[in-house]
């Protein structure tokens, strides 16, 4: 017997419609990169996704051709989520930060038919466009009148234009919620990236978990500032999360220094932000240098990679805002963890608390983890057993687009890659990456433990921790550092730093200081290259 309930299916359409009924006059607010700032509203988002619509359709695209996109987080990007997916093709967010022939490649593997971009990238669509096979239409997100006399790209046209005669009504079509949605591609550090694809279903079912209390507890009652680019794994879905919940939007765009995001911190009054630590490390730093405050943010989620206890620390006790730290990944739409206290905790002392706001946090409904060790027998919860970690649930990915790389899974399991422990409450600490841990004299060390005691020493600004050989030892740590402006420190103060907070069998063999350490594009280290930069290096005593 089956239940009596209406069957709907689950539609990204559906957002935004329902934020445009029960939230219409709730703002959008982007910081564009024409340097001004443009204010709409739900209801106003929802009229223009529906003329992109419609432009498609008179493009003749088919159900589920792909729509690329090169773009900051904006109101225009936001139609373009909307309008693509719900008229039932797939937006394909491309990460510009990316090299140009990496954006040729993705944008042909997709097959993408239709390339948006701000005016910002026009120098990398210039060094690409003849190189995509399949795009058919070139769209400038910009007016008219803001489109170059002479760009070369034969048949562009601006976004203004291109809507701009279509009509607001219009019928969202229904159909299959299992139906493909978005595609994002991984960043992976070896080969080519691979295409991770959602559903309409997926999305909508991480949007709900996203925003419920125990997770980064989106409402009507928020504004909400996504530094976290749209480009980027939908901007952690907090855009679906906001029409879902009614929050305000506020989008940065280009515009990520410090000073930037603060000033649209404070005039838009945002309660949430959620970003990489890169990002917030150069907030801090500008809060800092001019003894600022924070009037309205009262929580921030930080995620893309382990956030360092000073950052989460400083939050809290300099400046009176949580740190919601989270964890997750492309391949999972992206969020599976998310740090918020229970009641156990709540009663812990503020030193114990922050021991646990470290950690990863606790699986959201809808994801289930485990660890296993390397037979793959599953490991307990006891916050001492580490092991591989591996996730399932329906945000999670089954396997890549086009089948790359075979099947990803391991008994019906995503191995994420992350080497992790799991307290008995549920809350997951990552240890290190499979591929990033140090094993030294038969002893496993964790980078991400070295990098955060780093972290905490005054004069570090950011540190990274990497293996290299040794011919007693297998692998010794190496420390690579970049000192705060104006402020000086020695190897031996750095390494001194680390006396009574682990063992001295821990303890980095050498400290090297450098300029900047390199970051991927989406704000993450790059211990690859650093491994290369210093491969030749030779540690004291080997």
């Amino acid at each position: 017997m089956l239940g009596l309930m209406q069957d709907q299916p689950l539609m990204i359409s559906s957002l935004i419609e329902f934020a445009a009924r029960n939230h219409h006059d709730t703002e959008i607010v982007s910081r564009r990169v024409e340097g001004d700032l443009h204010r709409t509203t739900y209801a106003q988002v929802a009229r223009r996704s529906r003329q992109v619509a419609q432009a498609l359709d008179r493009l003749g695209l088919a159900f589920s051709d792909r729509v690329g996109t090169l773009a900051w987080n904006g109101y225009r990007h936001l139609e373009l989520y909307y309008g693509v997916s719900g008229s039932g093709r797939v937006i394909h967010t491309i990460n510009p930060r990316l090299a140009p022939d990496q954006v040729a490649w993705i944008a042909n593997h997709a097959e993408d038919q239709v390339l948006c971009f701000d005016m910002t990238f026009l120098p990398i669509i210039k060094a690409v466009w003849s190189k995509c096979a399949t795009v058919r239409h070139w769209i400038a997100l910009c007016e008219a009148d803001a489109l170059p006399a002479d760009t070369g790209i034969a048949g562009l046209q601006s976004y203004e234009a291109w809507i701009g005669g279509e009509s607001a009504e219009y019928a969202w079509p229904q159909f299959d919620e299992k139906s493909a949605a978005a595609l994002c591609y991984t960043s992976g550090t070896t080969g080519n990236p691979k295409g991770v694809l959602y559903s309409h279903r997926s999305t909508l079912l991480h949007a709900w978990g996203g925003a419920l209390p125990d997770a980064l507890a989106l409402s009507a009652r928020d504004t909400i500032l996504p530094v976290v680019p749209m480009f980027h794994v939908n901007a952690w879905s907090i855009p679906y999360g906001a029409a879902m919940t009614g929050a305000k939007l506020v989008f940065p765009g280009p515009a990520l220094d410090g000073k930037s995001v603060y000033d649209l911190l404070e005039s838009e009054r945002v309660t949430v932000a959620a970003g990489v630590p890169t990002v917030w490390l150069m907030l801090l730093n500008h809060v800092r240098q001019n003894d600022l405050k924070f009037n309205h943010m009262r929580r921030t989620a930080i995620g893309g990679s382990a956030c360092p206890p000073a950052m989460i620390k400083s939050f809290r006790d300099d400046y009176g805002v949580t740190v919601l730290h989270a964890w997750g990944m492309t391949e999972m739409s992206p969020i599976g963890t998310v740090c918020n206290l229970k009641l156990p905790q709540l009663a812990l002392d503020p030193e114990a608390q922050l021991a646990v706001m470290c950690k990863q946090g606790r699986a959201l409904f809808g994801v289930d983890m485990r660890i296993v060790d390397p037979a793959g027998r599953e490991l307990p919860w006891d916050g001492v057993a580490t092991g591989d970690l591996h996730v399932k649930g329906p945000w999670i990915i089954s396997s890549y687009f086009k089948g790359e790389g075979g099947d990803p899974l391991a008994g019906g399991w995503f191995p994420t890659g992350d080497v992790a422990s799991i307290d008995a409450g549920g809350f997951m600490q990552i240890t290190d990456r499979s591929k990033d841990v140090i094993k030294s004299g038969g002893e496993w060390i964790s980078s991400i433990d070295i990098e955060n005691i780093a972290m905490a020493h005054p004069a570090v600004a950011m540190a990274a921790c990497i293996a290299l050989p040794h011919p007693k030892w297998d692998e010794r740590p190496l420390l690579v550092v970049v000192k705060k402006p104006g402020v000086e420190a020695t190897a031996a103060d750095i390494l001194g730093f680390y006396e009574g907070k682990v063992a001295k069998w821990q303890v980095p063999d050498d400290v090297v200081f450098v300029d900047a350490i390199p970051l991927g594009a989406t704000g993450k280290m790059q211990k690859n290259k650093l491994r290369e930069q210093f491969k030749g290096h030779r540690l004291p005593g080997a």
